[in-house]
Order: C-alpha cells, then sequence, then structure tokens
C-alpha cells in the first residue's frame, strides 16, 4: 500500500532514514522545490510536541564556512559575509 500514503509520510519517513536536502526530495518524490520545503514545514510542525526531533543542518557557505543565516528552512542565493554563491542548502532529519 506504497501509494496509499501521503507525500508528507513519504517525506517524514525518509527523514527518519536520514538527512534529506529540499532537492534531494523533490527528486525522489517529482515535486518542486518550494513544495518539498512546504511539506518540510509541515513535518516540523507534526514532529513538534512528539518524542521525535526535526533537526536541520543550516545553510552554510562553502567558501568561508558562514551558517549563520537568518531562515534555516531556506536555501539562500549568496552569502551575507563573503557574498559567495556556493553555499550548501540545508539538510534535514528526523530523530
Amino acid at each position: 500500500m506504497e501509494n496509499a500514503r501521503t507525500t508528507r509520510e513519504k517525506i517524514a519517513e525518509a527523514l527518519r532514514e536520514g538527512a534529506e536536502t529540499a532537492s534531494s526530495l523533490s527528486e525522489r518524490y517529482s515535486i518542486s522545490s518550494e513544495s518539498a520545503l512546504r511539506h518540510l514545514r509541515h513535518v516540523a510542525r507534526s514532529v513538534d510536541g512528539t518524542d521525535e526531533d526535526f533537526l536541520v543542518r543550516p545553510p552554510t557557505c562553502r567558501d568561508c564556512g558562514f551558517d549563520g543565516f537568518d531562515d534555516p528552512l531556506n536555501h539562500p542565493s549568496r552569502c551575507p559575509e563573503c557574498k559567495s554563491e556556493a553555499i550548501d542548502e540545508p539538510a534535514f532529519t528526523i530523530e
């Protein structure tokens, strides 16, 4: 009954198996990155108040290491410190 599960249920299960980015979820479930981010926000709310934790590895600049972005669920286009566009997108997991 794989098809009976919702996309959000599938995403939550994938995050329990290991870290995923919005891009990897987008490819895996044939949805847009924006849709993946909306699903991730909902999954984060659904895990709140349970014995599980929704963890976010924030976006990180590959050039200077900056990881203090305002919105860790967003993939910024450039680093505010060094202006580099070499930004690793955030990764998400449920533990």
